[in-house]
């Protein structure tokens, strides 16, 4: 998305709530009106998806780099967008892990991307001051990844060899990498790259991943009542704040909920990406539905996108609003009561899959009615979302 709309504040629109079965998570603490933003918050930890991101974006803010990019004057190998950013540096223990060979060691002990995330994000962490790297540690932790996964003492060793010990925080232990790992693994938002009409899905990949502590509290839905945004190539300071918009109107008291990938997904595959990543199956309105389908009929939408993934705390929530807008049935199919939802809030844009939520109601409260889509930035009037007479409805 290159540009994003006026945001209000969010004017203490959310609250934490224990929630029975589900630990933490977010309700409105007032009225909602469809298109208000809930949340816009900034990073508290913010590190590179790759290496390659590296050489491509910004170390500070990722936005893609100008050809007179400036080089980090300690280690070479990052760079930054403008003198004002070089002087805000990068996380200094990660800076410390590229001076040795201009990054070449770190690639070694990360030869893949897979490795290299985990092993990016416990250098930014590690280089947090300590009431940061404490807020980190506050937040919920994931499940243990399944055995060969993650090789947390791997990565430790990998962190002990690259860093100068100085630069490393008084607890650094193989104990407190492995919980770091479990935090990173529930709670980081990926900074997309922003979709463009005919890009290749295998572009469409994470520039960066954000840890926001109040944003990680959000609960998944498969029909979800809020998404998010981020606009990394938004001129000024706080592109890579997170932005949480309404789907529409909530009610005080409500959970506010997203979903944690796309929402065209299968169930089976929603189910068990669920399971293995947070710990937990679905028991949301739409799962009891679709778990009562053959397999050969669960075909809401095709296999998902995983640029639209999304990496936070677990749990489930309620929609609130979709059975006084849509009346259940958006095609008179008993089989899929809620087709209203992806004909309403699923973008259409081929090969995209993203979210749809209305633009910020203007000051004087009057709703915009014009949708944008969280992952390839378009705007859609609110008219044009609704399917012709004798339609399906159905997303495919």
């Amino acid at each position: 998305m290159a540009s994003a709309p006026q945001n209000p504040a969010a004017g203490g629109a959310l609250r934490v709530a224990d929630l029975p079965g589900r630990g933490r998570g977010l309700v409105a603490a007032r009225s909602v009106r469809e298109g208000e933003v809930l949340l816009s918050e900034p990073a508290l930890l913010l590190y590179p998806s790759t290496l390659a991101s590296l050489r491509a974006y910004c170390a500070a803010c990722f936005r893609a780099l100008p050809a007179a990019a400036v080089p980090c004057a300690s280690c070479r190998a990052a760079n930054f967008c403008s003198p004002a950013c070089a002087a805000a540096a990068h996380p200094r223990v990660l800076c410390a892990a590229l001076s040795h060979g201009g990054g070449a060691g770190l690639a070694a002990a990360a030869p893949t991307e897979a490795l290299q995330e985990p092993l990016l994000f416990l250098l930014a962490a590690y280089s947090l001051p300590d009431p940061a790297l404490r807020a980190v540690l506050s937040l919920s932790s994931a499940p243990p990844p399944p055995p060969g996964a993650q090789d947390a003492a791997g990565l430790h060793a990998a962190v002990a060899a690259l860093a100068p010990p100085h630069v490393l925080p008084a607890g650094f232990s193989p104990d407190l990498t492995a919980a770091l790992l479990a935090k990173d693994r529930g709670n980081s938002f990926a900074i997309m790259e922003p979709y463009r009409p005919g890009m290749s899905l295998e572009l469409l990949k994470a520039r960066a991943y954000a840890v926001y502590p109040r944003a990680s509290l959000l609960n998944h839905d498969c029909l979800p009542n809020a998404c998010h945004f981020d606009y990394p190539d938004r001129p000024g300071p706080g592109n890579t704040d997170i932005v949480v918009r309404a789907l529409h109107d909530i009610s005080e008291g409500r959970e506010v909920c997203i979903s944690y990938f796309a929402a065209n997904w299968r169930y089976a595959d929603r189910q068990r990406r669920l399971l293995e990543d947070y710990g937990f199956r679905c028991e949301c309105d739409r799962c009891q539905v679709e778990s009562q389908w053959k397999d050969d009929e669960d075909n809401n939408g095709d296999d998902g996108d995983d640029a639209m993934e999304e990496e936070e705390e677990g749990g489930d929530g309620g929609d609130d609003g979709m059975e006084e807008e849509g009346d259940g049935d958006a095609d008179g199919d008993d089989d899929f009561p809620h087709a209203y939802f992806f004909v309403r809030y699923l973008c259409d844009s081929e090969g995209c899959w993203g979210m749809l939520a209305p633009l910020p109601p203007s000051p004087n409260g009057e709703l915009s009615h014009v949708f944008e889509c969280n992952l390839c930035g378009k705007l859609r009037k609110e008219e044009d979302a609704m399917p012709d007479e004798g339609t399906s409805g159905m997303v495919h």
